[in-house]
C-alpha cells in the first residue's frame, strides 16, 4: 500500500463521511415477511423499521416465554422507536428467524482498575438473561481492543475458562507510518489486537493487563461481530458497534418430532445446545421458508422464481418442496448445468416419430415431408402417394398457348424470389421482436414518446455500425454479453450483445432497458436504444473510451490513478448511488456495485454500467425479498442471508469499493471480470 500523508488520510476520511451523509440513513432491514401467530391480532408485529416475529412479542400472550419478551420504547421523541431485550437496555436492531440469531447493539465494555492502574476488570452481556436464551454467537464474534502496550483476556463458564486472548504492542517509533490494520480490515497487533471468541456464553469477564505505566482511559475494548476496521482512529467515541446473539427454545434438548414449538408443517426440530447449554431451534424443510413457529409459516419455495440460486438452463417446474429442471422438447441431456441440453435428431430415428417421407432436422425440432413426386401425410405409413403422369396433352396444350407467360415468369422469377426472401426476412425480425418482449419494452417506455422512437434501433443500422459484427471491434464483455464498438448516426457507440439467449436473461435484458431509458445523470451510462430483430438482443451505450476503474485500479501496464483522482472517482459514484436512490422518478438498487462495472471516460470522469440486476422499488417500501445477485467480496452479507434488498445492500458494495480504491487492493483473485 502507498502511504499517504496526514492530510490525506482526513481528506479521505471526509470524503465517507459526506458520501455516506449523502445517501439514505442507514437502518435495520426488515426481515422477509412478519409472521401472524394464533396469539391475536394486538400483538405487535413491527417496532419502528423492525419486524416482530413470533417466538418474539411485546404484549404477555405474545412471545413463547421469559427472554423473548421485547419492549418497544417510544420516549424519543422525532426518532424511531427502538426495540429492546426484555424491560432491560439491550438494544435489537435485528432479528433472524431461519438461522436463529438477533443483531443487537453491544456497548463498549467498562472497566474498574486495580494494581495502580496496571490491570483493569470488566464483564459483558450485563442485560441479557442468564442462562439463556441468548448466547455470543461463536461463529463471527470476537473481542477487540483499541490501544497498545496491553493484554486482553476473556474468560467464561463455570470455571472461568480463557476463551480468548489477543496482545497489542505499540508502534516503534512516533515516526511509524506503516499498517495497523491488514487488507482484510483485521488488526495487526500494533495498536489494536483482536481475537475469536471459541464459545458462545451470556456473560463473560474480560481482563486487562499493561506493560507500561498507568494507561487508564488511553484504550477501548468492544465484544462485536463482523465489523471491518479502516484504521486505528475509527472507534473514538464509539459507544456501541453490533454484535450477533444466537437464540434457542427452551433449556433442553429436541424432546420428540416435532417438537412443540415446531408449530408449522413441514418444519423440523434441531438441538442447537451452545456450549453445552440446552435448547432446540425449528427450521422449514429443503424446499420451504419462512417462519416454523407459527401454523403454516413454511411456504413452499417457487425455485424456478430464483434463477441465480437454483441453477435451471431448461424447463423449470416447481413441485412441492422441490422443482423439476428438464430439457425443452426436442432437446436430451443436464438441464441444470450451461450447454448440458442437446439437440435430438429425430432423422436418426423417423419412425419412432412417425415420419415416413423426407425427414429435415432442426434444432429443437424437425420437419417430415413427402418426397419429391409424390404428396399426402408423411406422418402415415402409405400416406405419400406418386403423382400421376397423364398429363402429356395437357402439357403439350400448355406449351403451346402458355409461352409467353413462361417467359414473363422467367424473366420475373428473380424479382419474386428477391420479395419472397424479404418477406421472410421481415418475419424472423418480427418474431424475434416478440421474443425480446418488445411489445414489452414498447409498454414499459410509452409514456414517454421521445424515448420511444429513439429507443428502437434496427438490425440493419447496427450491422452496418458494427462492420456485421466484425470481431475485431470487439472491446470487451460485460456481465451479461460481449461488447463491440460501432459508429452509429457519427457518432461512436458500444454495442453490447447477449451470450446466451434463455429466458430469464432476456428478462434481464428487458430490465436493463426498462432502467436505463428512465436515466438521466452524469454519472450513470447513457443507453442510446436496443435492437429486438435479432435472436440475441442487442443494447447501444455511450461509449466510455477510458476502461473500467478496475483495470485503473489493478491491471498492469495501467496508468496509476492518483489520490485526489480516487477521490473525486468514489465521490461521484456516490453521486451516482444517491441519484438511483432518491431522485430517480422510482427508486433503483443496482445490486452489483463494483469497481469493473465503473467506466471511466477520457476526463477520469466515472459512469456507472451493467445494470441487468437492478431492481425497482416502489416508493412506498423500503426493500424487497429476492434472489440472491451480485459478486463476491461486494455482496451485502445481510442481502447474501436474508435475501432483502434495500438500498443499504448498494451502500455496502459501496463500502468495499471505497476501500479498493483507497487501498488498491483487489477484492478478490478474478479481478475485472
Amino acid at each position: 500500500m502507498e502511504k499517504v500523508t496526514r492530510r490525506e488520510l482526513m481528506a479521505f476520511a471526509a470524503v465517507v463521511a459526506a458520501t455516506l451523509l449523502m445517501l439514505p440513513p442507514f437502518g435495520g432491514a426488515a426481515p422477509a415477511a412478519a409472521a401472524a401467530t394464533g396469539a391475536g391480532s394486538n400483538c405487535t408485529r413491527r417496532c419502528g423499521n423492525i419486524s416482530i416475529p413470533y417466538p418474539f412479542g411485546v404484549e404477555p400472550g405474545c412471545y413463547h416465554a421469559a427472554g423473548f419478551n421485547l419492549t418497544c420504547d417510544r420516549s424519543h421523541h422525532h426518532q424511531l422507536p427502538k426495540l429492546l431485550l426484555g424491560d432491560g437496555t439491550v438494544q435489537v436492531l435485528e432479528i433472524f428467524i431461519p438461522n436463529n440469531t438477533a443483531r443487537i447493539s453491544s456497548s463498549r465494555v467498562e472497566f474498574t482498575y486495580a494494581d495502580h492502574g496496571h490491570r483493569a476488570n470488566g464483564t459483558w452481556g450485563a442485560g441479557l438473561p442468564r442462562g439463556g436464551p441468548y448466547f455470543l454467537s461463536e461463529l463471527t464474534s470476537y473481542v477487540m481492543a483499541v490501544g497498545c502496550a496491553l493484554q486482553i483476556d476473556v474468560r467464561g463458564g463455570a470455571h472461568d475458562d480463557l476463551l480468548g486472548s489477543c496482545t497489542a504492542v505499540c508502534p516503534p517509533s512516533p515516526q511509524y507510518s506503516g499498517d495497523i490494520v491488514e487488507g482484510t480490515g483485521a488488526c495487526t497487533g500494533i495498536g489494536c489486537c483482536q481475537a475469536n471468541i471459541i464459545i458462545g456464553y451470556s456473560f463473560y469477564k474480560i481482563q486487562i493487563h499493561t506493560f507500561n505505566e498507568s494507561m487508564q482511559g488511553d484504550y477501548s475494548v468492544y465484544m462485536a461481530s463482523d465489523v471491518p476496521i479502516l484504521n486505528g482512529n475509527i472507534f473514538d467515541g464509539v459507544e456501541t458497534l453490533p454484535a450477533m446473539l444466537e437464540w434457542v427454545i427452551s433449556n433442553s434438548t429436541c424432546p420428540y418430532m416435532p417438537a412443540p414449538e415446531c408449530r408449522s408443517a413441514h418444519s423440523f426440530c434441531q438441538d442447537l445446545g451452545a456450549s453445552g447449554h440446552g435448547g432446540y431451534g425449528c427450521h422449514c424443510d429443503d424446499g420451504y421458508h419462512g417462519n416454523p413457529y407459527v401454523p403454516g409459516g413454511c411456504q413452499d419455495i417457487d425455485e424456478c422464481k430464483y434463477p441465480d440460486i437454483y441453477r435451471c438452463y431448461g424447463d423449470c417446474k416447481n413441485t412441492p418442496g422441490n422443482f423439476a429442471c428438464l430439457c425443452p422438447s426436442g432437446y436430451y441431456g443436464n438441464a441444470s448445468i450451461p450447454n448440458g441440453c442437446r439437440d435430438i435428431n429425430e432423422c436418426q430415428h423417423q419412425e419412432a416419430y412417425s415420419c415416413y417421407g423426407l425427414c429435415q432436422n432442426f434444432p429443437g425440432g424437425f420437419h417430415c415431408h413427402c418426397h419429391d413426386g409424390t404428396y399426402g401425410n408423411p406422418f402415415t405409413k402409405g400416406g405419400c402417394v406418386t403423382v400421376k403422369k397423364s398429363f402429356t396433352g395437357l402439357s403439350i396444350g400448355l406449351g403451346v398457348s402458355g409461352g409467353t407467360s413462361l417467359l414473363l415468369l422467367a424473366l420475373g422469377g428473380p424479382y419474386i424470389m428477391r420479395k419472397l426472401k424479404l418477406r421472410k426476412l421481415k418475419k424472423t425480425k418480427q418474431k424475434f421482436f416478440k421474443q425480446n418482449h418488445g411489445l414489452l419494452l414498447q409498454q414499459l417506455i410509452s409514456h414517454n414518446t421521445d424515448i420511444g422512437e429513439r429507443m428502437i434501433i434496427t438490425l440493419r443500422d447496427v450491422e452496418k455500425a458494427t462492420n456485421n459484427f466484425d470481431s475485431a471491434r470487439v472491446i470487451g464483455g460485460g456481465g451479461h454479453g460481449v461488447v463491440f464498438k460501432g459508429i452509429l448516426d457519427l457518432h461512436v457507440v458500444a454495442i453490447k450483445k447477449s451470450k446466451i439467449v434463455v429466458q430469464r436473461e432476456i428478462n434481464e435484458f428487458i430490465n436493463e432497458v426498462a432502467v436505463l431509458s428512465q436515466l438521466n445523470h452524469r454519472n450513470v451510462v447513457k443507453l442510446l436504444g436496443c435492437c429486438l430483430e435479432t435472436e440475441v438482443p442487442l443494447l447501444v451505450y455511450e461509449f466510455i473510451s477510458n476502461g473500467t476503474l478496475c483495470h485503473h485500479l489493478h491491471v498492469e501496464g495501467q496508468v496509476s490513478l492518483s489520490w485526489d483522482h480516487r477521490i473525486r472517482i468514489v465521490t461521484e459514484v456516490a453521486k451516482a448511488l444517491s441519484y438511483l436512490h432518491s431522485s430517480a422518478s422510482m427508486p433503483i438498487f443496482h445490486r452489483d456495485i463494483k469497481s469493473s462495472n465503473i467506466l471511466l471516460d477520457d476526463a477520469l470522469t466515472a459512469k456507472v454500467s451493467d445494470f441487468g440486476a437492478s431492481r425497482y422499488i416502489p416508493t412506498d417500501q423500503t426493500g424487497v425479498t429476492t434472489a440472491i445477485q451480485g459478486t463476491m467480496g461486494y455482496l451485502d452479507p445481510m442481502y447474501y442471508y436474508t435475501g432483502r434488498l434495500t438500498d443499504k445492500s448498494d451502500v455496502f458494495s459501496f463500502g468495499v469499493l471505497l476501500i479498493e480504491a483507497y487501498s488498491k487492493e483487489a477484492v478478490c483473485l478474478s479481478v475485472c471480470r
